[in-house]
């Protein structure tokens, strides 16, 4: 607990040491608030446009959660099928790897074509993004089990259905959540990636990535840091989310999360 204590009471010095340089070098240099807004005017257009900016928030993490909530169930789902057959593994895996190069930029308008613009447009293209890293890592965890824990399974009468749930699954829960914590860490962009091309259903309403464009055509330089702000908050949140379950589900028995490792 001190340590955790220790390492919080660190990390706001340094943030508040951040916060008094950035402050000090824009009135020192005197940096027009249009290029480099200070701090205090950044806070001010976070209070002033708060609803606004809390229905971008809210727009942004409901198509950045869809789609990685949807790269997950389909994410684990294909890399139990890879696990069950290596034949079918070896012929489509790299075809799903090739999902994350992808350029979203060429094919976000026809996303637009085919789903409208839109949340749902945007969790698409989240979508999109977040699945390579779940069926890479899970699959890669499906198949790395022991050769020995497989045999003690058989010689126990277990079908390929209990050795798949009860010893394949538990065992790639480590590499699953490696793959849940790049998907969490670009979820978030890959939203406003979309909303860039996707923009919105509405005139006028839409996520971050529809305001920061708005933002910067009306040259509203404090209301875009406070943007990017929000989307780097809205970033750590879903990225410690996803740590909170990654220890809640470990902690009791593998070494990458249990307390009483010493480092």
């Amino acid at each position: 607990m001190n340590r955790h204590l220790w390492f919080a009471v660190n990390s706001m010095i340094v943030l508040i040491g951040l916060l008094a340089a950035w402050h000090f070098g824009v009135m020192l240099l005197k940096v027009p608030p249009y290029i480099l807004p200070g701090p205090a005017a950044v806070a001010a257009a976070v209070v002033n446009r708060f609803p606004a900016l809390m229905q971008s928030l809210w727009l942004t993490t409901e198509a950045a959660a869809m789609g990685l909530a949807g790269s997950v169930v389909a994410g684990i789902t294909i890399a139990l099928v890879f696990a069950q057959w290596h034949w079918l593994r070896r012929l489509i895996f790299p075809y799903s790897i090739l999902l994350q190069t992808v350029p979203i930029v060429a094919i976000a308008p026809l996303i637009i074509m085919w789903v409208g613009s839109g949340v749902y447009a945007v969790a698409l293209i989240a979508f999109i993004i977040c699945l390579p890293p779940v069926i890479a890592n899970t699959t890669q965890g499906l198949i790395s089990v022991d050769r020995n824990l497989i045999d003690l399974f058989l010689m126990h009468k277990a079908n390929r259905a209990q050795i798949l749930f009860k010893l394949r699954l538990p065992h790639a829960l480590p590499n699953l959540f490696v793959g849940l914590r790049i998907s969490a860490g670009i979820a978030v962009t890959a939203a406003i990636i979309g909303e860039l091309f996707a923009s919105s259903s509405r005139v006028g309403v839409g996520g971050l990535g529809y305001s920061i464009t708005y933002a910067y055509s009306q040259l509203e330089t404090d209301y875009l840091f406070a943007l990017v702000v929000a989307a780097t908050a809205l970033g750590f949140a879903f990225f410690f989310t996803v740590m909170f379950l990654e220890w809640y589900f470990l902690h009791n028995w593998h070494e990458s999360s249990r307390s009483d490792v010493p480092d």
